[in-house]
C-alpha cells in the first residue's frame, strides 16, 4: 500500500510538472483559442507566429459542460388509441416519461503540441459523453504551416499561404461545425443544441488550405470510414471535400464571410456524415420510446436522413458581424440513398433533404460578455418509402460569460415533426421547454 501511494504521488508530481512546463506559453501559433477568444474563428488562422521556436511546447487544456433540462414531449399516441386494435396509432409506442433534472456532465481533454516551427499537433479525448461514459479518443491531426522543420526557408514562398492538415480528424465540411458543440466544448455555440441534421464526421485523410487576402480555398480527401479497419476493401471509396469562400474585416465594425462546401462519397458500407457524432445530442430522450436509454438513444432530437451507400452534400454559409449584431446562416442540400433503395427496374433511387438555418444574435456589455439571440432551423425531404416529412425548430437564448473561460446559457427550444406516418413514434411529435447549460473551456 505504501509503494502504491508513493507511485501515485510520483505520477501526480510528474503530471503537475508536465502541465506547468507546457503552460508557460498558453497560446500556440496558428491556433484557435478554446475560450471566448475563439468565438467566430473558423479555419485556424494563418501566420500568427509571434516568437521564434525554442523547443517543444505542450498545451494541456479541456472543457466540461453540464445541463439542467426542463422539456416536455408528446406525439400522436394515446392510451385510448392503443387499446383499440383498429386504430392507426396501435403500432406507435408510448413515449419515455421524462422530467426536470440534470443530464450527464460531459468532459474533454485536449493536448496541443508545438512540435517545431510550422508543425503542430492536436489530440482530443472525450473523457465522458452521453454515448460513452468511458474515455475514448475523438481524433487528432498534424498541422503544417511551413517546412522550416525540414529546412529553414524550404518552399517559403509557396507555404506563405498554404496549410496542410493530416490525421483521423473532424472533416471541414461547411461552417456550422465550427459553431456546434463538440461534446463538452460548447463555448463556441451560442445555443445548447446543434443542427437538426447535424453534419459532423471524423475520417482519416488530409486537407490542403490556401488563405490569402480574405480568400479561403480547401480541398480534402478521406478514406470515407468512421471506424477504421482493413477488411471489406471493395465496399468503401474515398470521400472528397472542398470549400471556397471569402472572409474579410471590411472595417472596424463590419466583417463579412461567405463559404460554399461540398462532401461526396460515391460508395460506402455506411455513410456517417449525419450520424458520426458519438458524443450525443443535447436534448435527452425527447421523442424516444418507453424502453429507451440515454446512452443507446444518444441522437434524440436530431434527424438522420438514412443515407448509407452514397451521399453528395452541399452547404452554403453566410456570416455577418456588424458591431454587436451577428448573423449566421446555413443552406444545405443532401442527396443519397441506402444500399437497398432501388426501383422496379433495378435502378438506384436517390432521395433529397434540404436544411435551412438562420441565427441572429446581439452581443452587448463590456467586451460583449452578454448576448441574446434566436435561431430557426428546418429540415424537409423524402424518407425511404416515399413519405415527405419536415421538422421545424425554434430556439431563443441568453448567454453570459462569467470569465473568458466560463459561459452560462439559458435556452428555450420548440421542435415539431410534420407528416410522419402513423406507427412512427415521431407522428404528430413535438417537444419544448427550457435548458440551462454551464460550460468551462480552457
Amino acid at each position: 500500500m505504501k509503494n502504491l501511494i508513493n507511485k501515485l504521488t510520483l505520477v501526480g508530481m510528474l503530471f503537475v510538472l508536465t502541465i506547468s512546463f507546457g503552460q508557460n506559453k498558453r497560446s500556440l501559433n496558428n491556433y484557435r483559442e478554446p475560450s471566448k477568444e475563439g468565438i467566430n474563428v473558423f479555419e485556424a488562422p494563418k501566420d500568427t507566429a509571434t516568437t521564434e521556436f525554442d523547443g517543444v511546447k505542450v498545451r494541456v487544456g479541456g472543457s466540461s459542460a453540464l445541463q439542467f433540462q426542463m422539456i416536455d414531449h408528446e406525439n400522436g399516441w394515446t392510451e385510448a388509441a392503443a387499446a383499440n386494435p383498429e386504430s392507426p396509432w396501435f403500432e406507435t409506442l408510448p413515449l419515455k416519461e421524462i422530467g426536470d433534472n440534470f443530464n450527464l456532465a460531459t468532459a474533454n481533454l485536449d493536448l496541443d503540441v508545438q512540435l517545431h516551427d510550422g508543425l503542430r499537433m492536436h489530440l482530443r479525448t472525450y473523457l465522458s459523453s452521453r454515448h460513452h461514459p468511458e474515455p475514448y479518443v475523438k481524433g487528432g491531426y498534424i498541422q503544417v504551416d511551413n517546412l522550416n522543420f525540414i529546412q529553414d526557408g524550404l518552399w517559403e514562398d509557396f507555404m506563405k499561404h498554404i496549410t496542410v492538415k493530416i490525421g483521423h480528424m473532424e472533416n471541414n465540411y461547411g461552417d456550422m461545425h465550427f459553431r456546434r458543440s463538440d461534446n463538452a466544448q460548447a463555448i463556441y455555440n451560442p445555443f445548447v443544441g446543434n443542427a437538426i441534421m447535424d453534419a459532423f464526421t471524423t475520417e482519416v485523410g488530409g486537407e490542403l488550405y490556401y488563405q490569402n487576402n480574405g480568400w479561403i480555398a480547401m480541398v480534402g480527401l478521406s478514406n470515407g470510414k468512421l471506424n477504421q479497419s482493413v477488411d471489406n476493401p471493395e465496399t468503401t471509396s474515398p470521400s472528397l471535400l472542398a470549400k471556397l469562400g471569402w472572409d474579410k474585416q471590411i472595417n472596424s465594425d463590419l466583417r463579412v464571410r461567405l463559404t460554399g462546401s461540398v462532401y461526396n462519397t460515391a460508395q460506402s458500407r455506411s455513410v456517417y456524415l449525419y450520424t458520426a457524432d458519438r458524443a450525443g445530442g443535447r436534448y435527452y430522450l425527447v421523442l424516444e420510446d418507453a424502453e429507451a436509454s440515454a446512452s443507446s438513444n444518444f441522437r434524440s432530437g436530431r434527424f438522420d436522413p438514412g443515407f448509407r451507400n452514397e451521399v453528395t452534400a452541399i452547404m452554403v454559409n453566410p456570416f455577418v458581424k456588424y458591431g454587436g449584431f451577428e448573423f449566421f446562416g446555413m443552406f444545405e442540400t443532401a442527396t443519397g440513398r441506402a444500399a437497398s433503395e432501388f426501383d422496379s427496374n433495378g435502378e438506384a433511387v436517390d432521395r433529397n433533404f434540404t436544411q435551412l438555418m438562420a441565427e441572429a444574435l446581439y452581443r452587448f456589455g463590456t467586451n460583449e460578455n452578454f448576448y441574446i439571440g434566436g435561431r430557426y432551423n428546418t429540415v424537409s425531404g423524402e424518407l425511404a418509402g416515399g413519405t415527405d416529412v419536415s421538422i421545424d425548430r425554434i430556439n431563443f437564448g441568453f448567454g453570459a460569460f462569467l470569465t473568458k473561460n466560463a459561459l452560462a446559457k439559458l435556452e428555450y427550444v420548440s421542435q415539431t415533426y410534420n407528416d410522419f406516418a402513423p406507427g412512427d413514434i415521431r407522428n404528430e411529435g413535438k417537444f419544448s421547454g427550457l435548458v440551462f447549460e454551464a460550460v468551462i473551456s480552457f
